[in-house]
């Protein structure tokens, strides 16, 4: 592997780190710096997710369109600098407040997905392509199981531990790119720069342009804000009602992240080949909303546990839909479909943890006439099923 590629793949992988570190801690983190309940904790830990995910969308058009000015290799760089900075202010905060302050310059720091995407497309030959962002894919998956593991295991020793382990990382990797990375922009492709083009609103008006998949996308929504339940809500669940520790939630949470890749890459073609696209998406539904009904009565940590792999399941739907909506439009409109998909991904993401986050808050709150800490996967398993009504609904062609 070229040492440019390696850069980037390792990029990706502590961007994605960077969402999943601090899930197995953050209960204890928010009471550390704020007080108040576990319920407290929830509500707080929704806010600092949410505003992650709301910078992040509104930061990637504009960040990938400086580098289409100014070059991808300052952009990144400097991208991990101020990520340095965030991990170490993020150890230090002492307020919720400064916490919320980390979260946003993390968001804009991890908003380099299309910039890392571009470099490589800069750096491959056209038969490269694919493989090179299939690198990039598997970053992501690596990133996401090793962030809440890697969490998990260095929150037993402060819950400040996992930020300067991923700060020292960082530091390492941006001494790595200012040696191997060179500068892929030249004055032939350089752009200038449009406000237009960074408008991170600019994919919703997409929609119009593609009526075959309206209701398509609606479904696609439902089923992330539902499935979002887990990183949104999982750590103060299992705290509440197995009484986890972060070790035993950072695994939990790499082992549902090693399952819905697996699912992804073997199970998946299985499933496509024996029952069509269509039935893949009802199965997987299905699976998602059983694995959330079964959550909302289960008592043991090891039942919990063992239901993981059938949550992962789920993980059927999305290539699935993807596929169908994807054969619904022109070669044309492929990548105008897949900045409508991003956008609804993106919402989901903003929307979810504040909405499970606030359920949680409410059934876990001292007094609350119905303790359920559960709560949040009633919900998830309401939307998932109207999304599974409304998938049904729709005349979809077998492929």
């Amino acid at each position: 592997m070229r040492l440019p590629v390696l850069f980037i793949v390792v990029t990706v992988v502590l961007d994605a780190m960077g969402i999943g570190l601090i899930m197995p801690i953050m209960p204890d983190l928010i009471r550390e710096v704020r007080g108040g309940t576990l319920s407290d904790a929830a509500f707080w830990g929704g806010i600092l997710a949410s505003s992650f995910a709301v910078m992040q969308f509104a930061m990637s058009p504009l960040i990938g369109s400086l580098s289409d000015r100014y070059g991808r290799r300052p952009v990144l760089l400097t991208s991990l600098f101020f990520m340095v900075l965030d991990y170490l202010l993020m150890a230090v905060a002492g307020t919720v407040w400064l916490l919320l302050l980390g979260r946003i310059i993390g968001g804009i720091t991890a908003a380099t997905h299309a910039t890392a995407g571009a470099y490589m497309a800069d750096i491959s030959r056209p038969g490269e392509k694919a493989a090179n962002f299939g690198l990039i894919g598997a970053g992501f998956g690596v990133g996401f199981v090793l962030g809440p593991l890697i969490g998990g295991m260095l929150g037993e020793y402060g819950t400040r531990a996992p930020f300067y382990a991923a700060a020292g990382l960082t530091a390492v990797n941006l001494v790595f790119g200012a040696f191997v990375l060179r500068e892929t922009v030249t004055d032939r492709t350089r752009r200038a720069f449009e406000w237009r083009r960074a408008n991170p609103f600019g994919a919703v008006r997409q929609l119009g342009h593609l009526p075959g998949v309206r209701a398509l996308v609606l479904v696609y929504f439902f089923y992330s804000v539902g499935l979002y339940v887990y990183p949104a809500i999982w750590a103060y669940f299992t705290q509440a009602r197995f009484g986890w520790s972060p070790q035993v939630v950072g695994i939990s949470l790499a082992v549902y992240g090693l399952s819905s890749a697996l699912v992804q890459v073997v199970l998946i073609r299985v499933m496509l080949r024996r029952l069509g696209q269509r039935r893949t998406v009802i199965w997987g539904l299905a699976f998602d909303i059983l694995a959330c009904l079964l959550l909302v009565i289960v008592t043991q940590g090891a039942l919990a546990m063992a239901l993981i792999p059938v949550a992962a399941l789920g993980a059927l739907v999305h290539p699935a839909l993807q596929g169908i909506m994807s054969a619904r439009v022109g070669d044309d409109a492929q990548g105008e479909l897949q900045g409508v998909l991003s956008s609804a991904n993106a919402l989901a993401t903003i929307l979810s943890p504040l909405a499970m986050t606030s359920v949680f808050a409410v059934f876990t709150a001292p007094g609350t006439a119905v303790y359920l800490p559960s709560a949040p996967f009633v919900l998830a398993a309401i939307l998932l099923a109207a999304a599974l009504l409304l998938f049904v609904r729709v005349k979809v062609s077998e492929v």
